[in-house]
């Protein structure tokens, strides 16, 4: 009998894929039998090894650099599928974003901007470009990749939060609407994750021991834990789960 995880014909969009959480995303995805489309910004060193990692499972994998701090995020998504004759795409995971450590009442313009348009706002388009194929095949999976502070909110990453909130709030708004089309939309939100992203500030040995006492498990999660939940929510196995929230936090979000 085939596994329900089984994602064999399946083409996956992982946005900030080259990298961390959607590192492990993408190969996680790839195990299961994806073809995968890695979005990045401007590491191109990483994100092809993280191809050739793919292409090693024997999956397909295309790359598409772009900022998606870039106004046209819907026109550049449609002008790449069509360009490198990528096949529609069936999962997409948001997972690329922008974090700016600074206190609210530093917080720049321009900060805000950066940080509501990777976040946020492309996201919205990249589900409008996504959805009327998966319309078409009536199954689709959306998966948002939130934040422990949508719950903690950091006292210096005020706006990073909000925008994750609002992530949480897409969901929320879009999965009764797109349910009918057999198309499930969910978010995941990380806690403390050992990633580049985090490495700086949890090599303090202060604050990796405050950090680690926030969390009922007692450490620092990693990638593969994100992986393992959105195989689920991207899979068949998650045919019944729309609407969602999860927190992959190991209990950070329940205490205060």
């Amino acid at each position: 009998m085939q596994s329900k995880y089984n994602l064999s014909g399946k083409t996956a969009l992982i946005t900030g894929g080259g990298q961390g959480i959607g590192k492990s995303i993408v190969l996680g995805l790839a195990e299961a039998g994806a073809d995968v489309i890695i979005n990045y910004r401007s590491n191109t060193q990483l994100a092809e090894e993280t191809a050739e990692e793919v292409k090693s499972l024997g999956r397909e994998v295309w790359l598409w650099p772009f900022d998606l701090a870039q106004e046209d995020v819907l026109e550049n998504y449609q002008k790449f599928i069509s360009e490198n004759h990528c096949p529609s795409v069936d999962i997409l995971v948001a997972n690329a974003s922008h974090q700016i450590r600074n206190p609210w009442e530093r917080v720049t313009s321009e900060e805000f901007a950066l940080q509501m348009n990777v976040n946020v706002r492309s996201t919205l388009f990249l589900i409008q470009g996504v959805v009327p194929h998966m319309k078409v095949k009536k199954w689709g999976r959306i998966l948002n990749i939130g934040s422990v502070q949508e719950k903690r909110p950091h006292p210096d990453m005020c706006v990073y939060a909000a925008s994750k909130g609002a992530l949480s709030n897409l969901v929320i708004n879009l999965a009764p609407q797109l349910a009918p089309l057999g198309i499930t939309v969910n978010s995941l939100a990380p806690g403390a994750i050992g990633t580049a992203r985090n490495i700086t500030a949890l090599s303090n040995p202060e604050y990796l021991k405050k950090t680690v006492q926030k969390i009922p498990l007692g450490y620092i999660g990693e990638p593969d834990d994100c992986a393992q939940l959105v195989l689920l929510l991207c899979s068949e196995a998650g045919r019944y789960i729309t609407g969602c929230n999860y927190f992959v936090d190991g209990g950070m979000s329940l205490l205060f």
